[in-house]
């Protein structure tokens, strides 16, 4: 499979850090380190996503998921390391080097992101065919009438009844503003979509479409996505590999199946023992 994105030891500390937390080898009280105190939210993440994956990153609350997800689509500026993508500059140019005009660019057409919170990725007093039409005014597209037959076109699929289109996310469910959400993430059919929590906090009936849609989407649209969650069940049900993560590094990785199968790590082990 061709590789699609490919990160490099991206690190992102709070703090100054010192020589001892920069060495990866070296322990930290969860993630701080003992000596200057600095938070590693993030410690050399390392790792590569393919044409038409799923790659699933779990761990426990604090481990970094979220904060890598962020570095990602430039919401967070990391300490260190470096990303690129198959489809800016084929693959040649670090995304973390160019300039903000063209992080936007890469954003705004490369890249779309759900937030396990939707007030992160909704303007909640706008109507939901504003909100997907805002990342397609973002991308250059200017045309009304084609904004708005997209617009209906990816409600509609997302199952957003056409009659609400008007309406703002607030007055939706939670499900509801969740598959708001993936519409804008999508609207410009980005080869890489990064999921953050998508399922928390809903009902397990509402999960489990949430999660119909989102690999629906992922076929017909051959996207590749990283789909974070503390969920085993939901990495489970998505992802083709999976990477663990804890106190801000992956601590094991491979194919789903082999993960639950066979775990390797103590941690990893906790967490399949947690699914049984």
């Amino acid at each position: 499979m061709d590789q699609i994105m490919k990160v490099n030891e991206l690190s992102v500390v709070y703090g100054k850090g010192c020589d001892y937390c920069r060495d990866s080898n070296n322990p930290l009280e969860k993630n701080r380190c003992p000596h200057c105190m600095a938070v590693c939210a993030v410690r050399d993440i390392s790792l590569e996503l393919y044409d038409s994956e799923i790659l699933g990153v779990v761990g426990e609350s604090g481990s970094g998921k979220t904060t890598l997800m962020k570095a990602l689509y430039f919401d967070i500026i990391p300490t260190k390391g470096s990303a690129y993508l198959a489809a800016y500059n084929n693959g040649e140019t670090d995304i973390f080097s160019v300039s903000s005009q063209q992080q936007r660019a890469i954003r705004n057409n490369l890249l779309g992101m759900v937030y396990q919170n939707p007030v992160m990725g909704l303007l909640m007093n706008y109507s939901s065919g504003g909100n997907v039409a805002q990342k397609l005014i973002a991308a250059g597209h200017r045309n009304v009438a084609a904004m708005q037959e997209r617009t209906a076109q990816l409600l509609d699929h997302m199952e957003i009844p056409l009659n609400r289109v008007k309406e703002p996310p607030r007055n939706f469910s939670g499900g509801m503003q969740q598959r708001v959400q993936i519409s804008k993430a999508i609207a410009n059919n980005p080869p890489v979509l990064l999921l953050d929590e998508v399922t928390t906090g809903l009902d397990l009936s509402v999960q489990a479409k949430v999660l119909d849609l989102i690999r629906m989407v992922q076929k017909q649209l051959n996207i590749s996505v990283i789909v974070v969650s503390h969920d085993l069940a939901v990495i489970r049900m998505l992802s083709d590999r999976t990477v663990v993560m804890l106190d801000g590094q992956i601590v094991e990785h491979g194919f789903t199946d082999q993960i639950l199968e066979d775990p390797q790590h103590w941690f990893t082990q906790t967490l399949v023992h947690s699914l049984i």
